[in-house]
């Protein structure tokens, strides 16, 4: 592992290949070492910043690594758009924003659902759901690569970037 966010794994390829897609990629692939790709008006980050066994995050895990995201989230402008790649990204943010609990349940987590959130310092901020790239999921057919990238392609044209 390269200590990247989706670098040198299958849900990578498939992250790298689309963002190159729409442009928001200077190269459709990262494979950890020296090719660091540069993202044009997106950043990738993880809800949990360590690699928990069977990349299978235990709860606890991840409230302890809630904090980064929400201070990540909070440095971000107003309408900016954050993309959850499942179920558990989608209910960190909501954690990280410190969503009440009945409007959690309201903002159900649904591939292709788009969610406007109050942000941390009282702006808006826009919320995509997509499930994750994982290769378990492209294999099952959850989640095919055209699927992805018409998430991906809602997500950036909120954001102005298509």
């Amino acid at each position: 592992r390269t200590g990247r966010p989706f670098t040198g794994d299958e849900s990578g390829a498939l992250l790298f290949r689309s963002l190159h897609a729409l442009r928001l990629c200077d190269a459709p692939t990262s494979s950890g070492g020296d090719d660091t790709p540069r993202l044009r008006g997106c950043r990738i980050t993880n809800a949990v910043k360590c690699l928990p066994p069977g990349n299978r995050p235990l709860a606890d895990e991840i409230m302890r690594c809630n904090r980064y995201l929400s201070a990540e989230i909070a440095a971000l402008p107003d309408d900016a758009v954050l993309l959850a790649l499942g179920r558990v990204a989608h209910d960190a943010v909501l954690r990280a924003l410190h969503v009440d609990a009945a409007t959690r349940r309201e903002m159900m987590f649904a591939h292709g659902a788009v969610h406007a959130i109050s942000g941390l310092s009282g702006g808006s901020l826009w919320l995509v759901d997509s499930f994750h790239p994982s290769r378990y999921n492209v294999n099952t057919g959850r989640l095919s690569e055209q699927m992805f990238l018409r998430t991906l392609t809602e997500a950036a044209r909120l954001c102005a970037l298509v």
